[in-house]
């Protein structure tokens, strides 16, 4: 297997020797559609071989094999005209027309491609560097790979450098948090799942990995997992990323659309959209487009996004049906609409089990202090057990060299079916919560709480951190 890591260093720098292209952000974008087209290219040639019958939904001049897999093909000014001129206007308006399967007459297939490539930029301008970036991604076999993670990991490599490059990282929940909700919400074979905003797609493929490994054994059963995993994502490079994530694992037409979840009105979801289980991690900490908020209830009307998926999240989801959520501190507490949506939150599901989090999980992407909701659709919450998730021994935080590892939650799945109080773990009343105004921000009672302190490297840390937000705040203004 190449070593991943160090080709795309050598891409990444072979991409900074050309003028067109301005900082990582525009980096991950410019890989990420040559990937992408790379990747669907593999994945026709693997169909074809399978499906006599079966034809690709990009024009053959377009595709990959046609004008980037010869290593001494066109090049030059010649290829940065074919880029700008031909492929990209030719993807950008791809017939989706269909005479296949769907009622609606639509290849989806096709409207993946198009809608990719509608909020995608060619930037480079020096067509023969254009040619040494492509050559450099031929090294890599998508199909010979039997390593399903081949993908994340190119994607985890990106997101390194991807600190200055504004608020990228929302769009990544560390694998071995997407990996332990998944387990133990343990979405079956048949149930619709949906991740409202998927950002790369790391709960979808968690799910997809979770059923197959249990359940899948026939095309028929992969043509019902394709059937009955679904996303939405707003913005175009993760909404890009996520479909190329599903497609390697082997989801033909990935059900993902590229869209605003929250603006649809509230009352506009009914029986026929509801799902049985939600795995989600909703941006927080961000405003809503203007207007969204009037899709909803008076009385749950705010701009803050994450209170807004909540709302959400509980009208798209079945009675029985079951969900697991990563929300900040911040959506616990609160009065006012906060408090108004907290209550309904707690009368309409079970939520069972808080897993709380170390403030440094989302670490370099965000410092705020998270928790996993563990909930049921259908019966008010009772009493909810809190679980405070403790760092390593030895260690001060989570970082970009240590992030979170899934075996680190072995003590909460051994507690998990035989729960009792300890110093990690504790419970709260439902009457208790109600006597407080709802708030779910309940600290652990087993540990006294220290005053924060931090050495002089610390401080000049959180000050060179802040000063880098800052920078890149200015910069996004400009």
């Amino acid at each position: 297997m190449p070593n991943i890591h160090g080709i795309i260093k050598t891409l990444q720098n072979i991409m900074r020797k050309d003028a067109g292209v301005s900082g990582d952000a525009q980096r991950i974008e410019q890989l990420g559609w040559m990937i992408t087209l790379k990747i669907l290219d593999d994945k026709d040639a693997e169909l074809e071989l399978l499906d006599d019958d079966y034809v690709s939904v990009i024009p053959p001049a377009l595709q990959w094999r046609s004008w980037a897999t010869d290593s001494e093909g066109i090049t030059g000014d010649a290829l940065k005209d074919f880029i700008d001129t031909e492929l990209f206007p030719g993807l950008q308006n791809l017939d989706v027309s269909s005479d296949s399967e769907g009622a609606d007459g639509v290849n989806r297939r096709a409207v993946l491609v198009r809608d990719i490539f509608a909020g995608t930029n060619n930037y480079m301008k020096n067509g023969t560097i254009i040619r040494q970036v492509v050559n450099k991604l031929n090294e890599i076999d998508f199909n010979a790979s039997e390593d399903r993670h081949l993908f994340g990991d190119i994607y985890e490599s990106l997101l390194r450098d991807l600190q200055s490059a504004g608020n990228y990282g929302e769009f990544y929940t560390p694998r071995a948090i997407t990996e332990i909700m998944t387990e133990i919400v343990n979405p079956r074979l048949g149930e619709k799942v949906l991740d409202p905003a998927c950002g790369t797609g790391g709960f979808l493929t968690s799910a997809i990995e979770n059923i197959r490994k249990q359940e899948v054994h026939s095309v028929a059963d992969l043509k019902t997992l394709e059937n009955t995993i679904r996303g939405e994502e707003l913005k175009p490079l993760p909404f890009m990323l996520c479909v190329t994530n599903l497609i390697l694992h082997d989801i033909e037409v990935p059900n993902v659309t590229n869209g605003d979840s929250l603006n649809r009105e509230y009352t506009s979801i009914g029986e026929k959209d509801r799902v049985n289980v939600i795995l989600a991690n909703p941006p927080f900490g961000a405003s809503v487009s203007d207007g969204v908020e009037t899709n909803y209830p008076a009385q749950f009307r705010t701009t803050e996004s994450a209170d807004l998926f909540l709302l959400l999240m509980m009208r798209y989801l079945k009675d029985d049906g079951r969900a697991a959520i990563v929300l900040p501190d911040g959506s616990l507490t609160g009065d006012g609409v906060k408090q108004r949506i907290r209550e309904e939150f707690l009368k309409q599901c079970n939520v069972h089990t808080i897993v709380r989090l170390p403030n440094s999980v989302f670490q370099p992407y965000a410092s705020v202090a998270t928790n996993l909701l563990f909930f049921t659709k259908g019966e008010p919450t009772r009493e909810i057990w809190y679980w405070e998730h403790k760092l390593p021994e030895g260690q001060k935080s989570y970082s970009k060299t240590k992030p979170i590892q899934k075996a680190e939650f072995a003590s909460l799945k051994a507690w998990w079916n035989k729960r009792t109080e300890n110093e990690q773990a504790w419970r709260v009343s439902a009457d208790s919560l109600s006597a407080s105004g709802w708030n779910l921000d309940v600290k652990n009672p087993f540990v006294k709480e220290e005053e924060k302190t931090h050495t002089t490297a610390e401080l000049l840390d959180l000050l060179r951190e802040s000063f880098k937000k800052s920078e890149a705040l200015l910069e996004e203004l400009r």
